[in-house]
């Protein structure tokens, strides 16, 4: 065969992964939000509750901003 066509058969196969690989990491990051949502509010006042304390709404709203300000990294906005 002639290089050229090696060459476009090299382009469509890694054109081929990356649409594939962008469709498997997207089905699984969605599967696995699924299975393991992000904490809320009602989530943590459940967890405080098990563990013995009487949770307030200042409390709640505290630990909230918290665990924000802990996901979020340095240098990057927060999402509104």
């Amino acid at each position: 065969m002639d290089t050229w066509i090696w060459i476009v058969i090299v382009i469509v196969a890694l054109l081929a992964g990356v649409a594939l690989g962008f469709f498997i990491a997207r089905r699984y990051m969605m599967k696995y939000l699924q299975d393991n949502p992000p904490i809320n509010e009602e989530m943590l006042r459940i967890m405080m509750m098990q563990m013995g304390q009487k949770p307030s709404q200042k409390k709640i709203n505290q630990m909230m901003t918290q665990m924000n300000k802990a996901s979020t990294k340095p240098g990057k906005p927060a999402k509104k």
